[in-house]
């Protein structure tokens, strides 16, 4: 039932905005040569659910390009295991996009720390609608006081475990079904009940880059209480007492598998294959995708936060919105700026941009988008769990890199304390 649910709100999805966008057509590209009053504008979106998908893109721009006429956007589609790459040398070639779509950690912490960005504090002051959590507003400010990013949703990222399998091992008397929470004990008992049961791999930490790394640093800070940074922000707590008792626990349980050759996208292919019982990078968009794309997923998959020692678990948040390269241009940059007036200050056309991204929404509406939603409602019990976004703190792009080698080296069996020394000390 709630595959279905899923299956038919995307379905449904894509049909309004594609009625929504049917009768408006982009100018043909001769057309646009041959106007040279045409602001050419390129966008570059990360797979932020069908923010990735070429039909749900082209829906809303058409709807945009008939509103302005003047301004032509080209899309280029980017990926979490190269798309740092192709932003990075675009930007030493002189060919950055005018607009991005991401969130804070690239957008803030590392485009906007290396003076990349345009300052989007005149966006902000001109809103009118409230944010929806206190928290955005705050990772969305640089340390100067700049906005290198208009957020458009947001969502708590979790992890999945097939139903049917913890059903048979007899692993569900270890997690809370209501509350879809369990403690550090329920998971160490689960594990231990699937490889009794004979799973080889119950669940596995990828560890090849930095896709998806959320769903690790998670499951290490949750298990016995750490933090991954101070609370300022200014400093990398990684290598607290907490943290390494957590990845000692991992590396010593049987069915908690290192894999240095996995990146996220793996992890979750493995787990949609029924070969593992659990996926540490998961949450209400990735669900829906693999609904849709994964023929072999044929169990009922069971979003869970990540189990703690603590009163309650402390989810990562992922925020996701626009940012404006500066390539000089206060033309382009003006335009760039209109296309984000027009996505957000209509709450017609801000819904559908939602609904595309298959999150929620950052600013205060009047209506629940996902009301009649079984999937997603089921989703939203995990907002209340946010913890702190902590993805601003200066260095943020090298701390990414030394996480995901530090966890390949303890998979290796390297000493704990040793793997994660790269990091600022919490003294």
């Amino acid at each position: 039932m709630k595959k279905l649910s899923a299956l038919i709100w995307l379905l449904l999805s894509v049909f309004l905005l594609s009625a929504c966008g049917s009768q408006i057509k982009t100018p043909e590209t001769d057309d646009i040569d041959s106007r040279p009053d045409i602001v050419e504008l390129t966008l570059w979106t990360f797979p932020v659910g069908s923010w990735g998908n070429p039909t749900a893109v082209y829906d809303i721009l058409t709807s945009f390009h008939k509103a302005y006429p003047g301004i032509h956007i080209s899309v280029q589609y980017l990926n979490y295991n190269n798309g740092d790459e192709q932003i990075i040398q675009a930007v030493s070639e002189g060919s950055a996009p005018d607009l991005v779509l991401e969130g804070p950690e690239r957008l803030v912490a590392s485009w906007g720390d290396n003076g990349w960005m345009v300052d989007l504090s005149d966006l902000w002051e001109a809103r009118q609608t409230d944010i929806a959590y206190d928290h955005v507003q705050d990772a969305c400010q640089y340390t100067d006081g700049a906005y290198y990013i208009f957020p458009i949703c947001m969502s708590a990222h979790c992890m999945a475990i097939n139903y049917d399998l913890f059903r048979e091992a007899g692993a569900l008397q270890y997690i809370d079904e209501e509350t879809h929470t369990w403690t550090t004990r329920g998971f160490i008992d689960a594990v231990h009940a699937l490889t009794d049961y004979g799973l080889e791999k119950a669940g596995v930490i990828y560890c090849k880059n930095q896709s998806g790394d959320q769903g690790t640093r998670a499951l290490v800070t949750n298990l016995y209480g750490g933090s991954f940074t101070d609370d300022a922000h200014t400093s990398y707590t990684v290598d607290s007492e907490e943290n390494k008792k957590a990845l000692q626990l991992l590396y010593d349980l049987e069915g908690i598998a290192f894999e240095p050759s996995f990146a996220s996208v793996d992890a979750i292919d493995q787990f949609c294959r029924k070969e593992t019982a659990m996926c540490f990078c998961w949450n209400s968009s990735i669900e829906v995708q693999q609904i849709l794309n994964s023929p072999n997923m044929d169990f009922d998959v069971f979003p869970i936060a990540f189990p703690t020692d603590q009163d309650a678990p402390e989810l990562q948040g992922g925020i996701w919105g626009f940012g404006i390269f500066d390539n000089g241009s206060e033309e382009r940059i003006e335009a760039a700026k209109t296309f984000i007036r027009y996505i957000t200050e209509n709450d017609t056309l801000y819904t559908r941009a939602v609904l595309a991204s298959s999150y929620w929404p950052v600013w205060d509406m009047n209506n629940n988008i996902y009301e009649n939603d079984m999937l997603m409602t089921e989703y939203s019990t995990f907002m209340k769990y946010m913890g702190d976004y902590y993805q601003i703190t200066p260095g943020w792009a090298q701390a990414r890199a030394a996480w995901w080698h530090a966890l390949a080296k303890i998979g290796a069996g390297a000493d704990i304390s040793e793997a994660v020394k790269d990091f600022p000390s919490s003294e």
